[in-house]
């Protein structure tokens, strides 16, 4: 089973607000494009991925996510996260229809494709699944099996809203990079700790100076 994934990116420069307790403004939409870029590298070398759709209303992001192998989409809504995901997933499933789809955060930087290829089997076993972050407060991927509708209700909670709007959650463990997403500087150390891919780890070490 090969699964098509769909990432949603905001414009770099209204990304990540909330790691200002580590980065300036001016650092952090190049921080946002590494994290994108390496979770998009990692979700495409991952053996159940088929590929990747990524949604972005940023140009310079769209051509760099493009240039490693991802479609790139308009986020034509422009109403917010959930609704950017519904037009990124019906944009999938026209090309795709018969696969499974899942949408994953773009905020991955650890992200493993071994540890993302246990968490799309475990999804495929249930119409529509999510994976909690690991705060266990938000959702790092919502997956749903061929013909089954997104329905994303992203946002704050997420977890308890996922659960609510009848998706299945998945309990897995040792898969700690698909559930490390980056919007803090405590968060981005734990990425770290965890080992993230090349371009975060140099733009960690350029502009922040850790991750050495």
């Amino acid at each position: 089973m090969q699964w098509t994934l769909v990432i949603p990116l905001k414009p770099l420069a209204l990304a990540k607000s909330r790691l200002a307790d580590t980065a300036g403004d001016a650092l952090r939409p190049g921080l946002a494009l590494a994290f994108a870029e390496d979770t998009v590298a990692a979700a495409l070398a991952c053996a159940a991925v088929r590929d990747v759709v990524v949604v972005t209303d940023d140009a310079p992001a769209g051509s760099a996510l493009a240039a490693l192998g991802a479609r790139v989409v308009p986020d034509e809504p422009r109403a917010g996260l959930n609704a950017a995901l519904t037009h990124a997933a019906a944009h999938a499933r026209a090309v795709r229809p018969e696969a499974p789809l899942a949408a994953l955060n773009a905020d991955l930087p650890a992200l493993r494709p071994p540890e993302l290829a246990r968490v799309l089997d475990a999804a495929a076993e249930f119409p529509r699944a999510f994976l909690p972050d690991a705060a266990a407060i938000g959702t790092t991927l919502l997956a749903v099996a061929a013909g089954r509708e997104l329905l994303p209700v992203f946002g704050t909670d997420s977890r308890v809203r996922h659960r609510a709007s009848g998706a299945t959650e998945l309990r897995l463990t040792a898969v700690d990079s698909v559930r490390q997403d980056v919007d803090t500087g405590d968060d981005l150390r734990a990425a770290l700790a965890l080992g993230v891919g090349p371009r975060t780890a140099a733009a960690a070490a350029r502009l922040l100076g850790i991750g050495q």
